[in-house]
């Protein structure tokens, strides 16, 4: 098995609204892709934030360039061979049009809901000229090694990559989940359930257990610098 490192790659940040926090207050949350180093080339999963005047003053952004964003990590933009976006919003794919003519791994039920429901993104981030997407049905291996699982919830095509490395499967979830804490309440759930716990317990996604049973050594995400970790792993 390839030893294949996974970077995380710093797109900024942005501040998400009060009417969006749950809490009455703003929260500055980080805009974060994954770079996956494979023998086949390098894999890239999500782009950055794309620009209009109506997502800036909504969400009033500090943008790092995709450009910016990779050089930060000794990287350059004609690096990147494969492309994966988790879901297809601003701020997942907004370095779309400057990665033409690679496969961009989307789910097929993501592609169609971004093209054809107004407002769901920025049309211009997925339809730009160049772009080639391999449209996914489902979980599939798209590299040795390198695995995309559906795990729907934020978006119903939303998808999540499986890497898996000698020292443990590492999962770039996206925005599954917004912050690792709430992996974390997912996990232990999920737990409680398997152990037949009394209930009632809350309920869980029911992905949860794909992911769950790969005894993840990492989790990382889209919009959160936490990483899940697992209390012990099984041997």
């Amino acid at each position: 098995m390839a030893d294949l490192a996974v970077r995380r790659v710093d797109f900024g940040y942005f501040v998400r609204p009060p009417a969006e926090t749950g809490t009455g207050a703003p929260q500055v949350e980080p805009c974060l892709g994954y770079l996956v180093d494979h023998p086949a080339g390098l894999l890239l999963v999500d782009t950055g934030m794309g620009s209009h005047p109506d997502v800036d003053a909504h969400y009033r952004p500090r943008r790092r360039s995709l450009h910016a964003a990779l050089a930060n990590i000794g990287v350059h933009v004609d690096d990147i061979r494969f492309l994966v976006n988790c879901h297809l919003h601003f701020d997942h794919c907004g370095g779309n049009p400057t990665l033409p003519d690679r496969p961009i791994f989307a789910q097929r039920v993501e592609l169609e809901t971004a093209q054809h429901t107004p407002n769901y993104t920025l049309p211009e981030l997925i339809d730009a000229p160049g772009l080639r997407y391999e449209q996914l049905d489902g979980e599939t291996e798209i590299l040795p090694h390198v695995v995309v699982t559906p795990t729907p919830g934020h978006t119903t095509g939303h998808q999540s990559l499986i890497v898996r490395r000698p020292d443990g499967t590492v999962i770039v979830a996206g925005q599954s989940h917004d912050t690792a804490t709430a992996y974390s309440r997912d996990a232990l759930a999920w737990q409680a359930h398997r152990d037949q716990h009394t209930q009632p317990l809350p309920p869980t996604p029911a992905w949860i257990d794909r992911l769950q049973q790969l005894d993840p050594a990492r989790v990382v995400f889209a919009h959160d610098n936490a990483v899940w970790e697992p209390t012990h792993r099984r041997t």
